[in-house]
């Protein structure tokens, strides 16, 4: 089922407006942020664009590939393209990711759209390669999503028909190499100071201190914080690995009296009604904390896992550790993947230590503020 966005009019900040209102969606946003003039409403909780600003056909063009457009109760409607039988059954059998399921499966569909009336078993590299060339030039697609769409193809002819690697060979964009965003310590700290809400201020901690990702901080268990053992147990994290990580001395401290507060039920990090924490909401909290502490970037959630990183290794953290935590399995400067005992990680000291000389103190004086 496609995932529907609704549009309608209203007025907002005394001006005419329309309305885009959808299921959280990160692929929506990133399309809606980069090619509208589009701005978030927290009183309306949905996203805007100018009346006066808003391209209709334009909207059309970039959602409706993907997405059902509503209108004021009336649906754009398209057909949607049922996938070869056995390619969604396979993707779930070999247990890949919900995202990834997702992802592959529209891109597949994708595929199969550009070629309506065309067996998907008479089709050749040379077809393919046109293919994606289409969409490089047409729609810019990135080198990311041009690999995932190489991917959602494989999978059909190798997995799902079970024909040979050889099949074909698809050229791969070469993998762009850019250096990751980081912000200094002197900006964490003053991130991590310039918030006043407990939950906020542990969430910002506990990404920066053990160099989590989003999703792996908010699968985080109450139990998975091994306070005596100084680590931090991740389950199933990027690849479906469990692995560990440092539990910084400070985040220990602002953990003990966010939990007294708080008193999470299951998850340590819980929404409403006691709910899984939910992505949107860690990425506002991260954004919000850099725009206040005056930090020149658009800080994002990877972005303090990257300067935790970067700060290890400026401290002299040998990298073989640092990619240990992070749970990195391999990378080109480092081909092999090195297991660091729990005793060797409990000796790391995180940098939120080294940086934190009053933010653990000053937890005991924060009163529980119940703002999402």
């Amino acid at each position: 089922m496609q995932t529907k966005i609704h549009l309608s009019a209203s007025r907002h900040r005394n001006k005419a407006v329309v309305l885009v209102k959808f299921d959280f969606d990160n692929k929506i946003i990133d399309l809606l942020k980069k090619s509208f003039p589009a701005q978030w409403s927290s009183s309306k909780k949905c996203w805007w664009v100018a009346r006066d600003q808003f391209d209709y056909k334009k909207f059309k063009t970039v959602f409706s590939p993907t997405y059902e457009i509503i209108i004021e109760g009336k649906a754009e409607t398209k057909k949607v393209v049922q996938l070869p039988h056995g390619y969604l059954e396979k993707l779930k059998r070999v247990r890949y990711s919900d995202s990834t399921i997702k992802v592959y499966s529209k891109y597949f569909r994708d595929f199969q759209t550009a070629f309506p009336h065309k067996d998907l078993k008479e089709f050749t590299p040379e077809d393919i390669n046109d293919y994606l060339l289409d969409l490089i030039e047409k729609q810019k697609i990135s080198t990311s999503q041009q690999n995932q769409r190489i991917n959602a193809i494989k999978f059909y002819y190798e997995k799902v028909l079970g024909q040979a690697k050889q099949f074909y060979h698809i050229d791969r964009p070469k993998k762009q190499r850019s250096l990751p965003k980081v912000i200094s310590e002197q900006e964490i700290l003053s991130m991590l100071k310039i918030t006043t809400n407990l939950k906020h201020k542990a969430i910002l901690a506990t990404i920066y201190s053990a160099g989590l990702r989003r999703g792996e901080l908010i699968n985080l268990r109450k139990q998975d914080i091994w306070f005596d053992k100084k680590l931090i147990f991740i389950n199933s994290g990027k690849g479906k690995k469990d692995r560990t990580t440092i539990l910084s001395e400070s985040l220990s401290i602002v953990l003990k009296k966010y939990l007294e507060i708080y008193n999470p039920n299951y998850y340590l990090f819980e929404g409403k009604n006691r709910a899984k924490y939910a992505p949107v909401s860690v990425l506002r909290i991260v954004v919000k904390a850099g725009k206040l502490a005056r930090v020149k970037q658009h800080v994002t959630p990877h972005m303090l896992r990257h300067s935790f990183a970067t700060h290890l290794l400026e401290q002299g953290t040998d990298l073989r550790y640092i990619q240990t935590i992070l749970g990195h399995e391999s990378s080109k400067t480092t081909e092999i993947y090195t297991h660091v005992s729990k005793r060797s990680l409990a000796k790391i000291k995180s940098p939120l230590d080294t940086i934190t000389e009053g933010i653990a103190k000053d937890t005991n004086n924060l009163q529980n503020n119940t703002d999402k």
